[in-house]
């Protein structure tokens, strides 16, 4: 088995998602998807976790007998209710169609199980400082090879309002949302928060008409402005299948 896979994500991301994963039960059956070399797969089996790993093409470098291949864009070959955890690390952001790899997601999971997900957070300041200047975001900072597509390219760089959107329409519900970092520069845009803060209340209060969206609206504004998603380089979410 190798000890050194690369884990092909930002720094400390494999360790909350594995916290996150744990922290209220055993997180029994488990599908890591995509799995890449297998670094994150390497780890469950280390800990002697029941894990599955899946991706568009076998570049496991650590034996998994449960290796499948699969496209994210497609449904998933694993009967309804298999599992009880999904991981994807940094995988949303590479699709042509996250919410069908969602609710493909809410198939194969058991009542109860969990979700987690993980992808550049373009809620942080520091990315929506590069977009106001460039138009594009970190983690997606110059336009993409369109002569050379490739499924590596960030085609679908997913914001939490639209996270939350696509999760809970699909029979999830969030239970946490974390980084796993926060870059000391990104704190040089807290100056902006309070006038962010007040203009993006006023707008979703001017904007929604209906008390029950106004009552979600509250809850999301409440996570957007704490820390994670404020300052964080990567979102990580964690939803329950309901």
């Amino acid at each position: 088995m190798h000890q050194n896979i690369p884990e092909n994500t930002s720094k400390n991301t494999h360790n909350i998602v594995f916290e996150l994963l744990n922290d209220s039960k055993n997180p029994g059956k488990v599908l890591d998807i995509p799995s890449g070399a297998g670094a994150f797969t390497n780890r469950l089996i280390k800990h002697d976790k029941s894990v599955y790993s899946a991706d568009i093409e076998n570049i496991m470098q650590v034996e998994n007998p449960n290796f499948a291949v699969a496209d994210m864009n497609e449904i998933l070959p694993y009967n309804d209710g298999f599992f009880d955890s999904v991981v994807c690390i940094d995988g949303i952001e590479h699709l042509e169609n996250p919410f069908f790899f969602i609710r493909e997601c809410s198939r194969v999971i058991k009542k109860g199980g969990q979700v987690i997900i993980s992808t550049p957070n373009i809620n942080s300041f520091r990315s929506r400082w590069r977009w106001f200047w460039t138009g594009h975001h970190n983690k997606c900072k110059v336009p993409l090879n369109e002569e050379n597509p490739t499924p590596l390219h960030h085609i679908n760089m997913m914001s939490y309002q639209r996270m939350r959107y696509i999760l809970h329409t699909s029979g999830f519900e969030i239970a946490q949302v974390k980084t796993n970092r926060v870059k000391f520069i990104s704190w040089v845009y807290v100056l902006f928060i309070p006038f962010s803060w007040i203009f993006t209340n006023w707008v979703y209060n001017k904007e929604e008409k209906d008390k029950g969206q106004r009552k979600n609206n509250k809850r999301i504004l409440s996570t957007l402005f704490k820390t994670p998603l404020l300052f964080g380089e990567t979102m990580i979410v964690k939803a329950i299948k309901n």
